[in-house]
């Protein structure tokens, strides 16, 4: 019994000892410990970076073969540096910087010295990197762009910083990450995963093996490739129908909510933001305080939606029962604030709905704005149901898009008014904030809200979230965010007068000089009056072009919204791009060749050249709420 007891004693200690050591020979080591140990190295193998491609399975990004000059300073010798800066192509001061930078980092990991060298330099270096101990050539891939467009959209990418390194463990020093558009919000899908190999050094820091006989070395996994909702030839064509002219343009599939292409002018070809150049180009592009191409105005550009927002304040004025499709309202080519007449270019006229959208009647649509008002107690609790109405359509808000940035616009609300004018009916009304009613004032938005807002007008009722991404190796995406449905307020009845009358804006109203042959479209002209704040003092530049449209009017595929900025009235630049995309996407071609040549050829650069345009251009609307100044509201041209 003595003797089963000790062996048992013994085997239980053996079996202790062994599983310890089994544990701290295996589980417990990380790779962050075995780097510590100076006699072993870590050599990475990145995968490709997964290419990018159209919603019709078309190329947008692949990979280039590139290869990157690698520094471990501890093992770096004595060298001719003014020999080794001559093979590299590089100053000895550049030299001397990376190579502190390489130090301070980590003296006994790798760290980038040169960048993305060609397969030619390579070719001609790497026998001759054998002469000096402490570098070699590390192999990666570079991004190659199978278009000169679309640079909003997907991105770029570039080294890691300080940063990104603080924030994210699985980054070393030189990693490259993406950092703007596609290539930042899907980084983790296109990078893969990167394999290593540890390998041990003796004595003499000779490598004699894997560590471990490679025990704890990973494998590399390609990165994914994924599809975006973007047409390619849409993307190239609109870009060069922008050709000297800024501002964006988004166009959505209704059904969906994918986004078939999302423009910004002007924009630079993406390939500028690859390989060894790419920093300067970027410093050349960033720094461009005028025209600003790195700005994404698709997203970003915030203004007032003009007259195209009247057919929102239709459809909430219909909801509220504070009009009919035959209720009448007078213009007497303008309309009275107090008595005060502001201007009105439709022909006056007793107006009904159909014709106050066709003619976009100001009187009619600041008349209807006061009925809604009328159906409520005060007007604080009218104002509370005319923003909700609107936030429905998604204005005011991000929308919850995966676009790597944007700004989500403005809707005014009580909140507001009672800060700016005090609490009380009697202190402001409809009449004070008469400029929602034709879409001035302090509703603002961004390009991608007016296209979203048009989707959900051409689906009577409702709309899919915006998103770019369409498919990740192969398949389709499920995300309940993009493929749910978002239901306006407004009941389904109210839609149809409301896109009769956007049907006849191009049959007879403010855009009827546009038609496309073949082709059912709904839409509505906007010329928005463009202000900006100089020297203190609020200044009118020229105004900018709205146009937003859906077609085919009953079956709709694209929903269109083009805003150009300093673009006179609605129809001159906006409405003929809108009609030209809306006939490429939906044809394959282009059968008015003479309005296209006038498109492509046609530039707004004298415009741009005016005094203060540029930082016009940029900074939105004055906001009024910073300021003790109240707001001035202003009417706009009608049409």
């Amino acid at each position: 019994m003595k003797k089963i007891l000790l062996s048992s004693i013994i085997i239980i200690i053996g079996i202790t000892f062994i599983g310890r050591l089994s544990y701290l020979q295996i589980f417990s080591f990380s790779p962050d410990q075995v780097l510590e140990d100076p006699a072993i190295k870590a050599i990475y193998d990145y995968p490709e970076r997964g290419y990018i491609y159209d919603r019709n399975g078309k190329l947008l990004v692949g990979n280039d073969p590139a290869y990157d000059v690698m520094v471990i300073p501890r093992e770096v010798k004595v060298l001719d540096t003014l020999e080794f800066c001559s093979l590299l192509d590089i100053d000895i001061e550049k030299f001397r910087k990376q190579l502190r930078r390489a130090r301070i980092y980590s003296p006994r990991l790798p760290s980038v010295l040169v960048h993305q060298l060609s397969k030619e330099d390579y070719a001609r270096l790497q026998e001759k990197m054998r002469r000096y101990p402490g570098f070699y050539i590390q192999k990666r891939s570079l991004r190659y762009y199978d278009m000169n467009a679309g640079a909003n959209v997907l991105g770029y990418i570039s080294e890691v910083n300080e940063r990104d390194l603080r924030k994210n463990p699985y980054y070393v020093q030189g990693e490259l990450t993406g950092r703007t558009g596609v290539e930042k919000v899907y980084e983790d899908t296109l990078r893969g995963r990167k394999g290593v190999q540890y390998i041990q050094k003796d004595r003499f820091n000779r490598d004699i093996g894997k560590y471990k006989d490679g025990l704890l070395d990973v494998q590399p996994i390609q990165g994914k490739e994924i599809s975006l909702t973007i047409d390619k030839d849409l993307q190239e064509y609109g870009e060069k129908l922008m050709n000297g002219k800024w501002g964006g343009i988004v166009a959505i599939e209704p059904s969906s909510g994918e986004i078939l292409t999302m423009i910004s002018g002007p924009t630079y070809d993406p390939s500028l933001l690859v390989g060894r150049k790419r920093s300067a180009n970027y410093s050349k592009l960033h720094y461009d305080t005028i025209s600003k191409p790195t700005f994404d105005r698709s997203i970003s550009f915030e203004k007032s939606p003009g007259s195209p927002f009247k057919a929102i304040n239709a459809l909430i004025a219909l909801q509220e029962d504070a009009i009919t499709p035959s209720t009448t309202f007078t213009c007497y080519h303008g309309f009275y604030i107090g008595r005060n007449k502001k201007g009105c270019h439709c022909g006056g006229g007793t107006r009904r709905l159909n014709d106050g959208i066709y003619k976009s009647c100001n009187a009619y649509f600041v008349g209807a704005y006061k009925k809604i008002f009328e159906q409520f107690d005060s007007n604080a609790a009218a104002m509370d149901a005319w923003e909700k109405h609107v936030r429905s359509f998604g204005l005011g808000s991000y929308l919850g898009s995966d676009l790597h940035t944007g700004r989500p616009g403005s809707v005014p609300s009580t909140e507001l008014y009672n800060k700016w004018y005090g609490e009380g009916d009697a202190r402001w009304s409809a009449v004070t904030t008469y400029s929602n009613a034709i879409g001035q004032g302090e509703v603002n938005v961004t390009p991608i809200q007016l296209a979203n807002m048009t989707a959900a007008i051409a689906n009577r009722g409702f709309y899919y979230t915006p998103h770019i991404l369409k498919k990740v190796n192969g398949e389709e995406i499920s995300d309940p965010n993009f493929v749910d449905p978002k239901y306006t307020t407004i009941n389904k009845r109210h839609f149809e007068p409301v896109i009769q009358g956007m049907a006849q804006v191009y049959k007879r109203g403010t855009a009827q000089y546009v038609q496309i042959p073949d082709i059912e479209i709904a839409g509505k002209t906007g010329t928005v009056e463009n202000f900006m704040v100089i020297d203190t003092v609020r200044t009118q530049l020229t105004d900018n072009s709205v146009f937003v449209a859906f077609a085919p009017v009953d079956n709709p595929q694209i929903a269109i919204a083009v805003y150009i900025q300093n673009g006179y009235y609605g129809s001159r630049y906006a409405g003929h791009i809108a009609s030209l995309l809306i006939e490429k996407y939906l044809k394959g071609e282009i059968t008015r060749k003479d309005l296209e040549k006038r498109m492509l050829e046609r530039t707004l650069e004298s415009e741009y050249a005016k005094p203060y345009s540029g930082e016009a251009f940029e900074i939105n609307e004055y906001d009024w709420s910073k300021h003790a100044i109240k707001p001035k509201t202003d009417t706009i041209p009608s049409r």
